[in-house]
């Protein structure tokens, strides 16, 4: 394990070539090589966490607009970047291996972090070094970023923008304060563009509250349902005041259950549909990450990788990258990970929010319109807790609606007052850049000031 104990930095720009591995032909006035790279920093003795870095082909130069870098961070906590951001929703290949035609490096370069360690193709070597908070993940994860940007140029003159999915926003904005410290410290060289919470776990008290009433008024439960799923969420509030986190967790577990049984299995990630019946049965903390198993299996993979997103992080992926150690199999900590953090999942993170807005750093906040389990009825209930002072305006301020190229369908609302940022994307569950690629990609572009051309 000893050769893991530095920075492994692979340029592989020989991959544009390969067929299996090709982005796709540059536009006419970008400067991108459309190279990768890709690592482990250790970032504790006997903790590896792996990034991956993909340069945009579609980079455009220009002295006033810099070309922008996106953190991307994954929820669970354990389910892994490296691979469901990656090759399922925002990467330059999908599953397949086929190029992604909303692929975001249209509008940024890519890093993806496994984060935090145990999770995908990160991992430590003794499961005593996983972390249980989410300030330990972003410490482990600043760690990261000073090993692979203070060492890099040209890295340094992108701003970078931390870009998150479900409990990856707890990541982000704990990752946000955590990167800024460093800055200013001296110790991190890089310029912070902005954080952005994608159907983010920010406050799980919220959440939980939102969802009896917001099936109820879609017809999913009945009264009899919304009951008993309000006495639990109420219970389950006492739990977060007085502190007693673990406790909470498993009283959420025990909601999700009576949300199942008396909406017929709703799925917890688009409450438009059913979600998938074998996971009735479990009431473990691992549920979240079986059902982000189940997502993945509906999407396959080709023949040669088999079938899956497991085959193909273990098989053709783990022999492109050459670095992971031959007996770890991606994904193998992450059920771990869940249980170690049972004390911080429902921790809520509205001060972080509140923190990073009064530091004037950009916070966008965007949200699916069918997801449910972190509704945009939930988003919208811990917005109005903030306490930064343009929230007033903020709040009174008309939404402008959103469309796609020349179809003046609405695909969306967005509004911003000063530093904070919100859109509204119909039509979308859980995995927004899935459900809608085309307003997802114009909404990167946005949050990120990128200075490629319209798609």
């Amino acid at each position: 394990m000893e050769k893991f104990n530095v920075v492994v930095y692979v340029l592989v720009s020989f991959l544009l070539s390969s067929p299996l591995f090709h982005l796709g032909g540059a536009g006419a006035k970008t400067a991108g090589d459309g190279s990768e790279a890709w690592g482990y920093v250790q970032v504790r003795p006997k903790a590896h966490m792996f990034w991956w870095h993909y340069k945009s082909p579609y980079r455009v130069e220009d002295p006033n607009k810099p070309w922008p870098i996106i953190l991307w961070l994954q929820g669970g906590p354990g389910a892994s970047g490296v691979g469901i951001g990656n090759f399922q929703e925002i990467g330059p290949l999908d599953v397949n291996l086929e190029p992604r035609n909303s692929t975001w490096l249209k509008k940024a370069d890519l890093l993806f972090v496994d984060c935090p360690v145990g999770t995908g193709y990160s991992f430590v070597e003794d499961t005593k070094l996983l972390v249980k908070t989410d300030v330990e993940a972003a410490t482990d994860l600043t760690t990261l970023l000073i090993k692979v940007f203070n060492k890099d140029v040209n890295l340094q003159k992108s701003p970078l923008y931390i870009v998150a999915e479900s409990y990856g926003g707890k990541f982000a904005v704990t990752a946000g304060l955590s990167a800024l410290k460093a800055i200013e410290a001296g110790k991190l060289k890089l310029k912070l563009g902005g954080v952005a919470l994608g159907d983010s776990w920010i406050s799980p008290e919220d959440f939980v509250l939102s969802w009896g009433p917001l099936l109820k008024d879609v017809s999913r439960i009945d009264e009899n349902g919304l009951e008993l799923s309000n006495s639990i969420a109420n219970q389950i509030k006492k739990k977060l005041v007085g502190g007693q986190f673990e406790e909470a967790t498993t009283l959420w577990s025990k909601l999700e259950d009576v949300i199942s049984a008396y909406s017929n299995s709703v799925d917890f990630y688009n409450f438009m549909l059913d979600s998938d019946e074998e996971l009735l049965s479990t009431t473990s903390q691992s549920l979240v990450m079986k059902r982000y198993k189940s997502y993945l299996g509906s999407l396959k993979a080709s023949p040669g990788s088999g079938g899956d997103l497991d085959s193909l992080m273990n098989g053709a992926i783990k022999k492109k990258l050459k670095i992971i150690p031959p007996h770890f199999e991606w994904g193998e900590q992450s059920g771990s990970v869940f249980d170690t953090m049972a004390g911080d999942f429902m921790r809520p993170r509205i001060n972080e929010v509140d923190e990073l807005l009064s530091k004037g750093v950009n916070v966008t906040i965007y949200n699916g319109q069918v997801d449910l389990i972190c509704a945009t009825k939930g988003t919208e209930a811990w917005v109005q807790k903030l306490k930064w002072e343009g929230l007033k305006t903020f709040k009174s301020i008309d939404r402008t609606p959103m469309y796609c190229g020349n179809d003046q369908t609405t695909r969306g609302f967005t509004k911003s007052y000063k530093n904070l940022h919100f859109y509204w994307i119909l039509g979308a569950g859980h995995f927004v850049p899935v459900d809608q690629p085309c307003v997802s990609l114009d909404m990167v572009g946005n949050i990120t000031q990128s200075p490629a051309t319209s798609h």
